[in-house]
């Protein structure tokens, strides 16, 4: 990339705009008022009226609900066109939107109204009948007619009462007690639960004004079907014009708005930002064709990688004329340019490069979970890639499940093909975490839903990796799985701290690369062949070492490294510590964060036994379960009635988990009970499913990206950059009249 100026008369500013906009390769760099006699730049004349008109249209697409996808073909827009049938469209579509509008408010009227008069209408009594009496007090609520008949019936100011009851309201007229206080009869209602109702006024009886209600509301419904009518319609006729509108005014809206980024005088600009640097010479060429020799376009540093990743930030020293750019090295000094002093030039500060994050078509969805944390800067190394490596891995591995991860791909497809944007990459990711998934799931045994679907092949089959680790026979398994994360966990940091390792050394010095990542990567290596060596075995735990076997189903005997290996592991550790306390000192308190962070991936065999635990709980509940070889063996589900009477009849050889609710039913006699446990146990497995299905998503998922975040990213990536957006529009609904 280059950074490049373009200084100009204001006479010829707009000329310049209109040709970097259309050249459409400018990143425009905002002006921060750091240089005494320049100041930001000001919307060009008519900025006001085109974003005026650009609400208009906007607004007006709202009403339509257009979409983008109404449009037969690019075509111009001339200004007088859209401004004689912007008047037009808007006079109609305002028209029949504010008669839509009042339709919808007489119709909310209407149905607020029936809603108030139904109970009256229910109740079955006449208006005139529930007020205006000198010896009576009347009530009308919604309460149960027996509790304020029990109530009445004990309270003192009454001495006589009737309750007329529909099926939801009650009218309640009572004669007080001479003496009694006026409201008497609502004060006695005070402990029933009722809810008092105003009697409306009407001249007809309430069912009479319902049913009148109801016929005004429908005729008002039938308006408004045919101002709807009428409105999609103008939608069809209108929408094509409407987004070739909204374009054409978003493009004259950047472009007289284009100046608040710049610097300016009162009679010169300066506009500042980043080409790709190959298109340098075409923007120049551009400008000068618009403008001649009234503007002038420099470029005034270049920022590059060198084959071997290394970023390089060069000034440019004649201003990059034409006849080629003599460079010389500047790295550093960015922020000691003077303003104003190169002929009026003035830069606005030493501000990074945009970035344009280009990893394939593979990769490239997860270039959304890598700016979840921050997109890169132009000197950073882009982790898309390892975290498109890294990421399904790990969750495929935590769900392991051929049903999950089927569903989870399924979901996916449906994103990707269904949506733009931010939901396609989602549905790429989920199809990759799907994917693997299901291969984690054939791993451990053809696991469906949490189901060992190998049990079904033809045959006597063994499978190699007899479960998850969640039945008593296989718990060797579990042990493994915890140690298969540890040293998953190390490659990942060692990944991290070796490329943090190749950044200090590109961007300082072999001295600044020992200190900041040597150290770390001695600390970590050292620590953990240490505790894979047999120097000090009695604290190691078995599994440490058998795991290695049972993971390479027997090709690999691991007995731990030699304990002289043990000792020079502790001197690295040691030569670790003394260049972190040289270079960094600080540090030296998170010294055994490299033990930490390591262990913190066993979360990725915890979250691989919670999940398996709970599809099996699921099943366990639906389906009854037992355990073979006398309680030593594996789970296994029961599913029949007829099996269920098997286990229980050989305890000697199965031991009975839970009988499950499916069990209850027995083809041989079928009956309501059977029946109801078959639905229930049913239900359950499927509602149960789609919970663990659910809760993959928040703990494999969140579990994955914190370790990418937090351990990973942490030790290599800072993030912050800036996305690559060029000054210009890419044409879409309209054309250049040309």
């Amino acid at each position: 990339m280059s950074k490049v100026s373009v200084t100009g008369s204001k006479r010829v500013i707009d000329d310049v705009i209109e040709a970097t906009y259309e050249h459409h390769s400018l990143h425009v760099t905002d002006y921060d008022e750091r240089y005494e006699g320049f100041a930001p730049g000001e919307s060009l004349d008519g900025a006001e009226t085109v974003n005026e008109k650009l609400v208009t249209v906007r607004s007006l697409e709202s009403i339509l609900d257009v979409e983008g996808d109404e449009v037969d073909g690019a075509r111009p827009l001339g200004d007088e066109e859209l401004e004689a049938e912007l008047d037009d469209v808007r006079e109609r579509v305002n028209e029949l939107n504010d008669r839509r509008d009042e339709l919808q408010t007489e119709i909310r009227d209407r149905q607020e109204e029936i809603d108030r008069m139904e109970p009256f209408a229910d109740l079955g009594v006449e208006l005139d009948l529930l007020g205006g009496y000198d010896s009576l007090e009347v009530v009308v609520g919604e309460a149960k007619p027996e509790a304020v008949e029990a109530t009445l019936a004990d309270a003192d100011g009454i001495d006589a009462f009737e309750v007329f009851a529909g099926s939801d309201v009650v009218a309640i007229f009572a004669r007080p007690a001479d003496g009694a206080d006026e409201g008497v009869l609502q004060d006695s209602l005070v402990g029933v639960d009722i809810a008092l109702l105003e009697v409306p006024e009407a001249d007809a009886s309430p069912s009479e004004y319902v049913a009148e209600l109801e016929r005004e509301r429908e005729s008002l419904r039938n308006d408004l079907d045919e101002v709807e009518a009428e409105l999609a319609a103008v939608k069809e006729e209108t929408a094509g014009f409407l987004l070739r509108a909204e374009e054409q005014l978003t493009i004259e809206a950047e472009k007289k708005q284009a100046p608040l980024s710049f610097a300016t005088t009162e009679n010169a600009f300066i506009a500042e930002g980043w080409v790709p640097t190959e298109t340098f010479p075409d923007l120049q060429a551009a400008v000068a064709d618009a403008v001649g020799d009234h503007a002038e376009v420099e470029e005034l540093e270049r920022a590059s990688f060198t084959p071997d990743g290394d970023h390089h930030t060069e000034a440019v020293a004649d201003g990059g004329g034409a006849g080629g750019a003599e460079v010389a090295t500047a790295a550093g000094d960015d922020a000691e340019r003077e303003a104003a002093t190169d002929g009026g030039h003035a830069t606005h500060g030493g501000d990074d490069p945009p970035v344009v994050q280009n990893n394939g078509s593979a990769a490239g969805p997860f270039e959304l979970l890598v700016q979840g944390f921050g997109r890169p800067k132009y000197s950073e190394f882009d982790p898309t890639l390892l975290v498109f490596l890294t990421f399904p891995l790990m969750f495929g591995f935590m769900i392991g499940d051929v049903g999950y991860g089927v569903l989870y791909a399924a979901i996916g497809a449906f994103l990707y093909r269904n949506y733009e944007g931010t939901f396609r990459e989602l549905g790429a990711v989920a199809l990759w975490a799907g994917g693997f998934t299901v291969l984690f799931g054939i791993y451990f045994g053809i696991d469906v839903f949490g189901y060992h679907a190998y049990q079904l092949l033809p045959g006597e089959v063994h499978w190699p990796v007899d479960g998850k680790g969640l039945s008593p026979a296989d718990i060797d398994w579990a042990l493994s799985f915890l140690v298969a994360s540890v040293l998953f966990g190390l490659a990942h940091l060692n990944v991290g701290h070796v490329l943090s390792f190749v950044s200090n050394y590109q961007q300082h010095d072999l001295k600044h690369a020992l200190y900041e990542g040597g150290s770390w990567l001695l600390i970590l290596n050292g620590a953990w062949v240490w505790i894979f060596s047999q120097h000090l075995p009695g604290p190691k735990p078995d599994f440490l070492f058998d795991s290695f076997s049972i993971l390479t189903f027997g090709a690999v005997s691991f007995a731990g490294f030699p304990v002289a290996v043990g000792y020079a592991a502790i001197a690295a550790i040691a030569l670790g510590v003394v260049l972190l306390a040289i270079g960094e000192p600080p540090e030296l308190a998170e010294v055994l964060s490299p033990i930490v962070n390591v262990i913190s991936y066993a979360r990725i065999m915890a979250v691989l036994l919670a999940k398996g635990g709970m599809a099996l709980a699921v099943n366990l509940l639906a389906f009854g379960a037992y355990i073979g070889e006398g309680g030593e063996g594996s789970f296994h589900f029961i599913f029949s009635a007829e099996y269920l009477e098997y286990i229980r009849n050989h305890p000697e050889e199965y031991e009975l988990v839970f009988a499950g609710i499916t069990t209850a039913f027995d083809p041989a006699s079928i009956g309501l009970v059977g029946i109801v446990a078959l639905v229930g146990g049913i239900v359950v497995a499927v509602v149960g499913h789609i919970v663990v299905l659910a809760l993959g998503v928040t703990s494999a998922g969140i579990q994955a990206v914190r370790l990418e975040y937090v351990e990973f990213f942490g030790n290599f990536y800072e993030g912050g950059g800036d996305a690559y957006l060029p000054f210009g529009y890419d044409r879409q609904y309209t054309a250049d009249e040309d």
